[in-house]
């Protein structure tokens, strides 16, 4: 069929959501998006969106051509550009789209539209650059990598991938550093008291927000950063009077631990910064120039130590070679499988290769467990969404990152009937895992009964059913019952 006897219907691509759509969720769970910062949705279709950021408290406004021709396209903090560019047939027009959104964009634009992971279906008729749907709408089918080349381009910058798809493009160099570094944060907790001196007790209050700020940033704070600074600095005299008040309550070896991770985190975002062009000392967000002054002296020191890490995950042998040491995950013969929970306490090698292939797409949502194969460059990201309730959880699909070619292939499980299953959940995390010892346990029964004998029989849910079935045992929860000859 011709090009010009198609009539393109675009309003038709507007989906009628219940919920947030992806792009915005991720935007507030980021924080990107709050109550402080203004929210424009530039081609907001039935407008679902804006009604439900001005629900949660936010100032919202929205535009669209077809259905809300009429409201005015205001500046705003946060824009969002959802799945615009890709309805968009004339490519002119597509790019006046997001330079439009841009320009009313004063701290954050958000530009999501389809990723091609799985070739389209052949019943689609090709049209300009992409096909054209069975409801006479157009799709732009992009790669991940192509996607981000045409935003940078377009707008010369460099948009920060979120997820498949969706991009915060920032309007200031810090804020976008600072974005960047703290997806690598590890998660700590705060070093609990063991014992309460009259001193720390008569002072507790006023010491939190300085125990709160060492367990984020693992080191004291500087001049300006705390909120209680006078009051803290009244009494103590300097922060380091105070926090040995604190030491004197707590594990000192914790709070070593805290800062020993969070120099880790620094070498992991500082080594993947030189994909894209490291920022000059002046374009980090404060707050982690004095990190790496704390942490390394100076950003030459820290940077070199970075490099010097992703620059040896070169070698195939390195890499197999960190994964194999692993005292984290689970190792088979070709792949060592690490639960996203553990991520941040593995060597910071097998992190920063990690890294190298969630800068592409950052990390694919509801990951369960990172595969980090060893005879080839590639990692996978697995979902299995009943891990922790499910005894023998099914896989439910697959990502997987080519670190070579960065090209990502999609293997979708949930519709068949024998999807693979795991067991010994227990090797996947750290004994730290809340459910490790029900896991745990589970195994050691399932075990001593001869269920984990044949290993290549068992995984998948019909070979493990069989097995259950030879064996004569139940499993309800994660509790083994033996079933009566009867």
């Amino acid at each position: 069929m011709s090009e010009s006897y198609i009539e393109i219907e675009r309003h038709r691509a507007a989906i009628f959501r219940i919920d947030l759509s992806r792009p915005v969720r991720l935007a507030i769970e980021w924080s990107i998006l709050n109550k402080d910062t203004t929210f424009f949705d530039y081609g907001c279709g039935y407008g679902g969106d804006v009604e439900r950021v001005a629900n949660l408290g936010y100032t919202s406004a929205g535009w669209d051509p077809y259905y809300y021709p009429d409201r005015d396209r205001i500046p705003a903090d946060v824009v969002n550009l959802g799945y615009i560019l890709n309805v968009i047939e004339d490519t002119e027009e597509r790019r006046q789209a997001l330079l439009a959104a841009w320009q009313l964009t004063r701290k954050v634009l958000i530009v999501a539209a389809q990723v091609l992971i799985n070739a389209p279906s052949r019943s689609l008729i090709p049209y300009a650059d992409g096909v054209v749907t069975r409801h006479n709408t157009f799709q732009k089918y992009y790669q991940q990598e192509e996607l981000k080349k045409y935003i940078d381009e377009t707008l010369n910058v460099d948009a920060v991938p979120v997820a498949l798809g969706i991009y915060f493009v920032f309007r200031d160099e810090a804020e976008k550093e600072a974005y960047k570094a703290i997806r690598f944060f590890s998660k700590t907790s705060t070093p609990r008291v063991r014992i309460p001196t009259k001193r720390f007790e008569d002072y507790q209050d006023m010491l939190q927000p300085l125990m709160a700020f060492y367990t984020t940033r693992g080191r004291l704070p500087v001049k300006g950063e705390l909120e209680n600074e006078q009051e803290l600095l009244k009494e103590f005299g300097n922060f380091r009077r105070a926090f040995a008040v604190v030491l004197q309550a707590t594990d000192e070896a914790e709070w070593d631990a805290i800062a020993y991770r969070r120099s880790l985190d620094i070498q992991v975002y500082l080594a993947l910064t030189h994909f894209q062009g490291r920022p000059s000392w002046h374009k980090l967000a404060p707050e982690m120039r004095h990190d790496i002054k704390a942490f390394f002296g100076s950003y030459e020191e820290a940077c070199e130590v970075a490099d010097a890490k992703l620059f040896s995950l070169g070698k195939p042998s390195v890499v197999k070679a960190t994964c194999e040491k692993s005292k984290i995950g689970k190792h088979t013969r070709n792949a060592l499988y690490v639960h996203i929970s553990a991520l941040c306490e593995i060597d910071p090698l097998l992190r920063i290769y990690e890294g190298c292939a969630s800068r592409t797409i950052w990390r694919v949502d509801d990951t369960t467990l990172i595969k980090f194969c060893t005879e080839k460059p590639q990692i996978s990201y697995l979902l299995y969404p009943e891990f922790d309730t499910d005894p023998h959880p099914a896989l439910k699909a697959s990502i997987t990152i080519d670190l070579k070619t960065l090209e990502i292939t999609h293997r979708d499980y949930a519709s068949r009937a024998n999807p693979p299953i795991l067991h010994r959940k227990e090797t996947f995390v750290t004994p730290n895992y809340s459910l490790y010892e029900e896991f745990a346990q589970l195994a050691q029964k399932e075990q001593e009964l001869g269920l984990l004998k044949h290993k290549s029989d068992i995984g998948t849910r019909e070979g493990w059913a069989k097995c259950l079935a030879e064996h004569k045992v139940e499993i309800r929860g994660h509790q083994v019952y033996q079933l009566n000859e009867s």
